[in-house]
C-alpha cells in the first residue's frame, strides 16, 4: 500500500508541475506562441470576431477601417486598451464594452505580434539600389506611392515595409495570380464625347461611377450617359517580376521598401483616425 501511495503522490506532483509550466507559458509577453499570427490563439480568434470586419484579417485596413498594423505602432498599450474599450468619438471606431480586460489584452498582444514589435530583420540587399529600381526600371512608382512620391492607382506602400518580412514582400512582388482588392478594380470608360479614360473604379452604384486616372484626377459619370464601360478583373500588378528582376535586384527592391517602411514608423501620427 505504501508503494502505491508513493507512486500516486509522485504522479500527482508531476501533473502539478506540468500545469504550473503550462500556466507560466501562457503568461509570456506579446510575442508568445499563443498570440503569434502563425499559430493563432485567443488573441487571433477575438481579433477576427471583432476587428477583422473593418480592419481586415491582416489588420492592414479596408473600406471601413484604417491600417492598424502600420499606423498604431506609436500608441502604447494603455492607449490601445482605451480605444478598444471606449471607441473614438466622431469616427467609425465603436466601443467594445462587452470585451473583458483579458480579451482586450489578447487583442493587443496579437496586434503587436502582427506588427512584429521587437523584431529587427536584416535587410537582404542594398536599399539605395532598390530605390533606383522602384523609381526606375521596375516601374513600381507608376502605381504605388512611397514616402510621398509615386502614383495613385495602387496601395500606398509608405508604411508597408515596416511591418512585413523580407520573404513576405518578395512573395507579394513576384506573385503570379492576383485578384484586385476592393477599391483597386481597373476599368475603361468611353465618355459621352467619345473620350477613352482608363483608371481605378473607386466608387460605383447602380446609376453612377467614379474613376481615378493615372494623373490623380477623379472623374464622375452617370452610367446612362456613357458610351461604354469595361471592367478588368485581373490586377494591373505585373506577374513576371520573378523573371524580369534578378535575385539580387529583388533583394535590393525589398530592402528599399523595408527601410522606407521602418522610417515611416517614426513619423506616424498618434491617432490615424484624425
Amino acid at each position: 500500500m505504501n508503494r502505491i501511495s508513493n507512486s500516486l503522490t509522485r504522479s500527482l506532483f508531476g501533473a502539478t508541475l506540468l500545469v504550473v509550466a503550462l500556466f507560466a507559458t501562457c503568461r509570456l509577453p506579446a510575442q508568445d506562441w499563443w498570440n503569434s499570427p502563425k499559430t493563432g490563439g485567443p488573441g487571433q480568434r477575438i481579433f477576427e470576431a471583432n476587428c477583422a470586419g473593418c480592419h481586415g484579417l491582416d489588420g492592414r485596413g479596408g473600406d471601413k477601417g484604417v491600417d492598424i498594423v502600420g499606423n498604431l505602432t506609436n500608441l502604447n498599450d494603455a492607449k490601445l486598451r482605451n480605444i478598444v474599450a471606449k471607441g473614438i468619438t466622431g469616427t467609425a471606431m465603436p466601443a467594445f464594452p462587452e470585451l473583458n480586460p483579458q480579451q482586450v489584452r489578447s487583442i493587443i498582444a496579437y496586434l503587436r505580434a502582427m506588427q512584429g514589435v521587437g523584431a529587427a530583420e536584416k535587410l537582404p540587399g542594398d536599399p539605395a539600389r532598390g530605390k533606383t529600381l522602384f523609381f526606375g526600371t521596375a516601374g513600381c512608382f507608376r502605381c504605388h506611392t512611397l514616402s510621398g512620391e509615386g502614383g495613385f492607382l495602387g496601395p500606398d506602400l509608405s508604411s508597408y515595409g515596416g511591418n512585413s518580412s523580407a520573404g513576405g514582400i518578395r512573395e507579394a512582388i513576384t506573385k503570379r495570380d492576383r485578384v484586385p482588392g476592393a477599391g483597386y478594380r481597373f476599368g475603361t470608360i468611353t465618355t459621352p464625347q467619345g473620350e477613352r479614360l482608363e483608371g481605378m473604379i473607386r466608387n460605383e452604384d447602380n446609376f453612377s461611377i467614379q474613376l481615378l486616372t493615372k494623373d490623380g484626377a477623379f472623374h464622375f459619370f452617370q452610367k446612362a450617359d456613357l458610351q461604354k464601360l469595361e471592367r478588368l478583373d485581373r490586377s494591373l500588378m505585373p506577374s513576371d517580376y520573378g523573371k524580369r528582376l534578378s535575385p539580387t535586384e529583388l533583394n535590393d527592391l525589398v530592402s528599399f521598401i523595408m527601410q522606407s517602411g521602418s522610417n515611416a514608423r517614426k513619423t506616424t501620427p498618434e491617432n490615424p483616425w484624425e
